[in-house]
């Protein structure tokens, strides 16, 4: 199974200022992010980000905030966002396809992608993407979504297979601008 474009959302969990300084690799996790928010909106993918408890962990990290222009934004309490009920009526529950990015992959990142895939969507898992505090959590995490169906991807394997073919102008846009020297 291929991503595709047309059938995808890319959702980010809670990549949120006060969490982020405590995740490892936080920072390579915020660039990722925010990388994958620029090819979803070149590509015309929605994209829909969570914030779990904004008045405690604070609003989405800044650099990522600005990287999401058309972005829907959603807030919740619960530790998965389904559980919440918060994509209810978003690109996510609409589409297919869910790419999923974002912290703490062994909580909310987690919870959220095995009740999407419960669901009966078709889940992708950005490792590239997604961090927890603990390498150990990180990992576990992956082997346990793996384990249920969710398949494990890169950022680039997301860009490539929402492109589909390169002899378009907007691969030639999308190679220049995120893929080369990234």
């Amino acid at each position: 199974m291929l991503m595709d474009s047309a059938k995808s959302s890319l959702l980010i969990v809670d990549v949120q200022e006060r969490l982020l300084p405590a995740i490892a690799d936080g920072q390579d996790v915020l660039r990722n992010c925010i990388w994958l928010a620029g090819v979803a909106r070149r590509l015309k993918v929605p994209v829909v980000v969570s914030e779990q408890y904004p008045a405690g962990l604070g609003p989405t990290a800044a650099p990522l905030l600005a990287a999401l222009e058309d972005a829907r934004f959603v807030e919740k309490t619960h530790f998965s966002c389904v559980a919440d009920g918060c994509l209810t009526g978003t690109e996510v529950d609409a589409r297919r396809q869910v790419v999923v990015a974002g912290t703490e992959a062994h909580v909310c990142v987690m919870q959220t992608v095995l009740e999407l895939r419960w669901q009966g969507k078709e889940v992708f898992l950005v490792e590239d993407a997604v961090g927890s505090r603990k390498p150990g959590d990180k990992a576990a995490s992956l082997a346990r979504m793996r384990a249920h169906g969710v398949e494990v991807v890169t950022r680039e394997m997301v860009a490539f297979e929402w492109l589909k073919r390169s002899a378009t102008e907007l691969f030639r846009e999308v190679s220049r601008d995120f893929i080369r020297d990234n």
